[in-house]
């Protein structure tokens, strides 16, 4: 099996303590960084998101695979820096105020992250204001809202209100998600895409970017 195989099969069969050495093999290989990305980590968790997706697998061992990739990115991602890799494109997401958790935006990041785009994580309880700002002062392709609680879902719409009042509604694509959020609810609101889960967030991700 080849180094970037290994790499795909260790996100896959959750090898966080493996992952560092592999990385690291592949690179002394002169297999470049590039390749690692889009050859092993992103396929690996590709497979990830399908496993979970049908209920092979369930949240502890996304966020173990997510742990993994996340190891070998700090490894690559100076790396890819340095060569001036294209971006998928650039994100900004955060969780809505009022509202602490953060597990599912942090594997919607980590699998962002994985399938090439930049990614800033915004963190948690983020008031509109925040939100603006960010959009207003970074050139960013698509902003993540996420709420986990029914009683801060407004807080998203309040969002989008926002940046339409503050003329930013053209700038930035948004991606809405959480427990309680649904399609419905993300068009009732004028969401530009919905994700059910952190793979459909990263495929929404991808067809706003494509179009």
């Amino acid at each position: 099996m080849n180094k970037v195989k290994q790499i795909s099969e260790a996100i896959v069969q959750l090898k966080w303590d493996e992952i560092a050495a592999l990385t690291n093999e592949a690179l002394e290989a002169e297999v470049p960084a590039l390749e690692i990305l889009n050859q092993g980590l992103v396929p690996g968790m590709s497979v990830v998101g399908t496993k979970f997706r049908n209920g092979e697998i369930f949240l502890p061992e996304v966020l173990l695979s997510a742990r993994t990739m996340k190891t070998a990115l700090e490894i690559l991602t100076p790396i890819l820096s340095q060569q001036d890799t294209p971006s998928m494109g650039r994100v900004a997401i955060g969780t809505v105020k009022g509202d602490i958790h953060d597990i599912g935006k942090n594997i919607v990041v980590s699998m962002l992250e994985g399938n090439g785009f930049e990614v800033m994580d915004l963190g948690i309880d983020v008031d509109t204001e925040r939100f603006v700002e960010v959009v207003r002062d970074n050139n960013l392709q698509i902003l993540g809202l996420s709420a986990l609680l029914t009683s801060t879902m407004p807080m998203i719409e309040e969002t989008i209100k926002a940046l339409e009042k503050a003329g930013l509604g053209q700038k930035v694509q948004v991606i809405v998600g959480g427990a309680p959020v649904t399609q419905a609810y993300a068009d009732q609101i004028g969401a530009d895409g919905y994700g059910a889960d952190a793979v459909a967030a990263v495929e929404k991700a991808r067809d706003l970017i494509a179009t």
